[in-house]
């Protein structure tokens, strides 16, 4: 997390992406990418929780609550301000979007059976 918790740092109240993901009962590392979805979708046209359910594959409802944990609309607009200053936060979903479906959800569950030793 430590890119994005230092990014997030630079909003005001010191947001910590682990602590919102245990309130809204989500994985860090989806509340991770959750957060930087909703950063890259704010300023976008269209309804930011949309499309960052779309991007993520997180149900809109979680990403809602994400967005009411993060201090709402004002909070993402700092959010997306600082992704657009360091892209290299912005670059994690495609990180995580290992088969480039668009949907990286589906490639973090892989990434986590991979470590129980499913496949």
């Amino acid at each position: 997390m430590g890119l994005l918790d230092g990014i997030l740092g630079q909003v005001a109240g010191n947001l910590d992406v682990a602590a919102i993901a245990k309130q809204v009962g989500i994985d860090p590392s989806m509340a991770e990418m959750a957060v930087t979805a909703l950063g890259k979708a704010h300023p976008e046209p269209g309804d930011t929780v949309e499309s960052a359910s779309a991007a993520t594959g997180l149900d809109a409802g979680v990403l809602g609550q994400i967005v009411s944990q993060l201090g709402g609309e004002g909070a993402l607009g700092q959010i997306s301000g600082l992704i657009k200053d360091h892209p290299q936060a912005g670059s994690l979903l495609g990180m995580l979007d290992r088969d480039g479906d668009g949907n990286p959800l589906n490639d973090i569950a892989g990434m986590a059976s991979g470590l129980f030793g499913k496949s």
